[in-house]
């Protein structure tokens, strides 16, 4: 039997969206940014914080992880792209040195598993340098946020960061990520801020350039509406993947599912097979392959990598 690709609804009326009113004109006050966010982070809030709209919240935390290290990827002037990045990461077999690029991603990823209160992991990932810092960075962003609004609490903490070091990019927005899911309440940590920033923003931003608060507060909006975008997006695939799981007939293709529903990139030979990841079910190397191929026959999945060997799966977008 031959089924058709899976399609996605147009429908989205079911999800929480921004108002055209948020998204046009341009931010040209501190207070304009602020209102704007308001409603933005509220969208994003329901977005994350309902599972009755189906985001699929651990793949947008991945799939936001990868955008961070490549933002910070040039932030930090190497300038890595996307897919380089995350080859250096889910193709580098275990014990074996991933290189630059492969360990900003492990960074990332890491952040995102973080335990949004208390500082001791917190600390652990950044540099031990900071360690002795990064409770009273956090309180100084809460703070600020209590009495601003989030945008601002951010921008607090990469300017407290990065007026100690101005090269540690990574650190700055990792911690602005985490005032911002603080403020919100949020369980999961997103790689929110990284997004749209610039060395010269940044730059401004330490040497207390004029409209630099508010450059960084756009900036950082601006990431908030990509991520809207982006939940959405994964919300709607999410729900093509899970309604063409009822076809798949492989032993473990549940659990198989479930791992594309989290992971943005799958490597059949280290992920699938011997065992799939997270698991105790066992899946030979030419099962994981058909498997993979067959979610690209559905419309569901799509081969990350252009390449004969060595692939990545991911999701379809």
């Amino acid at each position: 039997m031959t089924y058709q690709p899976a399609t996605i609804s147009d429908d989205m009326n079911t999800l929480p969206r921004l108002s055209g009113w948020v998204t046009s004109g341009r931010a040209e006050t501190l207070e304009t940014v602020a209102f704007r966010s308001g409603a933005a982070l509220t969208v994003l809030d329901q977005l994350v914080s309902d599972p009755r709209h189906g985001v699929p919240v651990k793949l947008l935390a991945n799939r936001l992880a990868l955008s961070a290290a490549t933002a910070t990827s040039k932030l930090e002037g190497r300038m890595a792209r996307e897919t380089d990045i995350r080859d250096a990461y889910h193709l580098t077999p275990p014990g074996e040195v991933r290189g630059p690029d492969g360990d900003l991603l492990a960074f990332w990823r890491n952040a995102v598993r973080l335990r949004v209160s208390g500082t001791g992991e917190i600390a652990d990932l950044v540099c031990p340098h900071f360690a002795g810092d990064v409770g009273v960075w956090l309180d100084a962003g809460i703070e600020r946020s209590r009495t601003c609004g989030p945008l601002s609490g951010c921008v607090a903490v990469l300017r407290a960061v990065l007026d100690v070091d101005d090269r540690a990019e990574r650190v700055a927005c990792l911690l602005s990520d985490i005032v911002l899911a603080r403020a919100l309440n949020w369980k999961q940590v997103l790689s929110v801020t990284a997004q749209r920033l610039t060395k010269a923003v940044l730059r401004d931003l330490t040497a207390e350039g004029q409209g630099a608060d508010l450059a960084v507060e756009v900036r950082i909006l601006e990431a908030i509406e990509e991520s809207i975008r982006v939940a959405r997006d994964l919300a709607r695939r999410a729900e093509a993947l899970r309604a063409v799981a009822p076809k798949l007939r492989a032993k473990g293709s549940d659990a198989a599912v479930e791992l594309f529903l989290t992971e943005d990139a799958v490597a059949p030979a280290s992920m699938l097979s011997p065992r799939i990841r997270g698991t105790s079910i066992s899946m030979t190397d030419r099962a994981a392959r058909r498997f993979c191929d067959r979610l690209i026959e559905l419309g569901v999945a799509r081969e990350l990598t252009g390449r004969p060997t060595f692939r990545l799966y991911g999701i379809a977008s």
